[in-house]
């Protein structure tokens, strides 16, 4: 784990704490999958995973559950992923704009290279020289040295490394050759950048496509290079003649992935058009349609396939097209592709299968749950505090269910939800986080001494994210009693843990990131208590997020202003407008109470054995028959609709009131 970048990092920025609501292990892909390695050593598969999960796979058909293991620790997609030094290294490029540097064995991430400034996309490998490059959308190229990488430790990972420069536009692709003296890059700048890794020296421009450049391919010798692009070509370019020799039209849409045969003969090719093509790069007129897919086609290895679902099928018996029957030829090699071919393999010899994502959610007015629906189309019930589904409702209609489930309360938005990965992923920033109070009962929250307590809900979640830190459990204030009473063994029974209503799962992810997207450092919860991670917590959690977990010093209610005046229809004199203010949880019923004892008057002896019947044993009782008598005799409306006494003020001004300014009620009497 990277340390030296992260230094004092919650003081420079402005830092935001995200977890993500899953399951303990999630062993199926939940969004797409842009990148596979395969080992054919170990007859092990290895997927980048749209949902930020490395997983490992059997390719052995005969195994009934094909899945190994997860490789966790990237907070976003992964969008590329390399095997070096034989299947023991791994390295992987995400959108969390870090390289990553993994045990491939063991499954266990190494260290973490932070030099990118913005989405990493591509990598490349020179497997002669253990020389790896990466690339993003911060237009910088970085060249690694393998064997230094994988000598780095938590301690000591201070990477000195090349880098090229030049690119105009954010880089998609990346290539270089097995010996290390040629490396390419592919852009949204539609050209083709060509650089010698030994001396980082510009050694061309080649340009002729249209769109993004999406894969790259070289040969071994760096003499030829094979593109694809979005403008639904394949190109051959020669780097000696500086130019393209041959355009290939293959598919009807964006072309993403290529891979090509060690002879350098035959191109395999898949994209948008969901079609995997195998074509002869010294004879294009023949060309052999492999299989057709349901979803688009990120990534194409020679012995599989990235979508969502990965299927395997066999090329060995494609190596040459000649004597085929399922061959297509035509005049020349921009051929057009309006004749269908019948697809060689309708059949895969092993599916892993995909779980499903969640793409779409509606956040519920309590602010605490949440509706999913998912790419099955089945709809689910989530709880924000508690990071755990509540409950699968199956295929019902999705608005329908938000109707059933609509109650007129307002919360202040205080979280905010992503569904990039598949999977619930809540953030919380400092600017809103506590805007939520909610009485304990309207929660569903009971409290040990049967008292109704006010809650702040942002507070009690990073209280229970971070229950396992150490931190979090001695109140300075305490702290030398603690000390005292450790002597007479009593040190447990002083320590209180979490928040005292809920606790979140203990595999739930944690991750703190710079506003932006930036991750600074990701933990499981129930970790949090290591050694390590308590380190690294000192020098992540910002203090506003201590404030609330070690000190306990919970933010203050939220007022709201308002003016009370006599209603039109009561004959009564408009008041002089005084601006009145009051906690935004405050209901209307509390309300009508001070209007009955302190405006209208009706029972001057009521009023006045309340006012002074302080500290008296009969004062609740009064109390209640305030209010009784309050809502059998005063009406409070806004906007001339009538109030619900349960109704808190915030709801009114958001559902009733619904404008600006300071909110404005009026009070008559019921008439007898």
């Amino acid at each position: 784990m990277a340390t030296h970048h992260r230094q004092n990092a919650a003081g420079r920025r402005k830092v935001q704490v995200s977890y993500v609501i899953r399951e303990e292990v999630e062993k199926y892909n939940r969004n797409g999958v842009n990148a596979l390695q395969l080992d054919p050593a170990l007859n092990r598969l290895f997927t980048a995973g749209r949902d930020s999960i490395i997983r490992i796979w059997s390719v052995n058909q005969h195994k009934q559950d094909p899945y190994i293991a997860s490789m966790e620790h990237h907070t976003d997609w992964v969008n590329d992923i390399i095997l070096c030094c034989n299947g023991k290294t791994l390295i992987s490029a995400s959108s969390d704009t870090t390289v990553k540097v993994w045990n491939a064995h063991k499954g266990f991430c190494m260290s973490t290279l932070r030099t990118h400034k913005d989405y990493v996309k591509a990598l490349a490998y020179a497997k002669e020289k253990e020389l790896v490059a990466s690339a993003g959308l911060d237009r910088q190229i970085f060249l690694w040295d393998v064997n230094t990488l994988t000598a780095l430790t938590a301690s000591n990972n201070t990477v000195t490394t090349s880098s090229l420069s030049g690119n105009k536009d954010s880089i998609y692709s990346l290539a270089m050759n097995q010996t290390g003296t040629v490396i390419i890059s592919g852009s949204t700048e539609k050209v083709l950048r060509v650089w010698d890794p030994r001396t980082c020296a510009k050694l061309m421009k080649l340009k002729g496509h249209a769109d993004n450049v999406k894969s790259l391919l070289l040969n071994r010798d760096g003499t030829q290079c094979l593109s694809g692009s979005s403008d639904g070509t394949i190109r051959l370019w020669s780097l000696g003649q500086q130019r393209c020799i041959a355009t290939y039209r293959v598919h009807d849409e964006g072309v993403w992935a290529l891979q090509v045969n060690e002879a350098f003969t035959h191109i395999y090719s898949g994209g948008r058009d969901r079609k995997i093509y195998c074509t002869d790069l010294r004879n294009p007129d023949l060309r052999l349609l492999i299989c057709e897919e349901k979803a688009p086609i990120l990534k194409v290895s020679l012995s599989c396939f990235a979508f969502e679902n990965i299927e395997m099928k066999s090329l060995s018996n494609v190596s040459s097209l000649k004597g085929m029957q399922n061959f297509r030829a035509s005049g020349d090699y921009d051929n057009d592709c309006s004749a269908p071919l019948t697809p060689l393999c309708t059949q895969p010899e092993q599916v892993i299968k995909g779980g499903t994502s969640i793409v779409q959610c509606h956040i519920l007015n309590d602010k605490r749950h949440i509706l999913t629906k998912d790419s099955n189309n089945s709809v689910a019930f989530w709880d924000v505090l508690k990071a755990c589904k509540g409950e699968d409702l199956g295929k019902v209609d999705f608005d329908e269910e938000i109707k059933k489930r609509f109650k007129m309360v307002y919360v202040p938005n205080w979280f905010s939800v992503d569904l990039k990965t598949g999977m619930l992923t809540i953030t919380l920033d400092e600017s809103d986080c506590f805007a939520a109070w909610v009485a304990a009962k309207d929660a569903s929250f009971t409290s040990p001494d049967g008292s109704d307590p006010k809650l702040n809900l942002g507070g009690l979640l990073l209280q229970a994210l971070l229950e396992f830190w150490p931190r979090t459990h001695i109140n300075p204030v305490e702290e030398e009693e603690i000390e005292l009473n450790h002597v007479n063994g009593e040190q447990e029974s002083r320590i209180q843990k979490g928040n005292g209503y809920f606790q979140v799962p203990p595999h739930t992810p944690v991750i703190f990131g710079e506003a932006g997207g930036r991750t600074l450092f990701r933990l499981l919860c129930r970790d949090s208590g290591g050694e390590t991670e308590s380190m690294l917590l000192n020098e992540t959690v910002p203090q506003w997020v201590i404030d609330i977990t070690v000190d306990k010093n919970m933010p203050k209610f939220n007022k709201i202003p308002f003016y009370l005046q006599p209603h039109s229809s009561s004959g009564a004199k408009t008041l002089k407008k005084d601006r009145l203010s009051a906690s935004d949880m405050l209901q209307v019923r509390k309300v009508m109470e001070h209007v009955y004892e302190k405006i209208i008057n009706l029972d001057t002896e009521s009023q006045t054995t309340s006012s002074s019947a302080n500290d008296k044993p009969g004062e609740q009782e009064k109390e209640e028959d305030v209010a009784i008598v309050a809502e059998e005799k005063i009406e409070l409306m806004c906007l001339d609709q009538l109030l619900d006494p349960n109704m808190d003020l915030r709801t009114v001004k958001h559902f009733i009131w619904k404008s600006g300014g300071d909110l404005t009620l009026h009070y008559r009497q019921k008439a007898t």
